[in-house]
This record gives C-alpha cells, structure tokens and sequence, in this order.
C-alpha cells in the first residue's frame, strides 16, 4: 500500500516563512460624515441671528441654570427676528 506523499511541516524549501505585514494602526478618531442639513452653521449673514449662535456656543461652558436662561434669551431673540423678517 502507498501512501500520497504530503509536505512536510516547516517552513517550505528554499526559506523561511514570509513575513506578516504588522496590522495597521488604529485611525485617530475623525468625526462621522454629517449631511449638509444637519451640519452646523456658524454665520448666517444676520448680525442678530450670529449674535444668537455665538451665545449658545459659549452657553456650553455655562452652569446648567445659566444654560437654560441663555437658551430662552436666544430663542427670545430668534423669535423677534424672525416675526421682524416675516412681518
């Protein structure tokens, strides 16, 4: 009886194993694709409005009471500038 002639363990003829490239490095942490309707925005033109969003940009490093009284003033605001637009 004949067995089938098999490889034999180890490294293969002629040299050693090929090397195994590193894993790559964990990415540093990007921020997730936000669609154009929900990015941001800093400036609209409307000195009142920008007024408004540069105050609730600085409500954030605010007391969470002061939070809240910075929010109802700028939609306060809001409000009177859009019922001056609309009016």
């Amino acid at each position: 009886m004949t067995f089938p002639q098999y490889p034999k363990p180890g490294p293969p003829a002629g040299g050693g194993f090929r090397p195994v490239p590193s894993p790559t490095p964990p990415r540093p942490y990007a921020e997730p694709a936000v669609p154009a309707e929900r990015r941001i925005v800093e400036e609209t033109g409307h000195p009142a409005v920008d007024a408004v969003l540069r105050s609730l940009a600085n409500a954030a490093q605010l007391a969470p009471g002061e939070q809240i009284a910075a929010y109802e003033a700028a939609h306060q605001v809001l409000q009177e500038t859009l019922s001056s637009i609309e009016g």
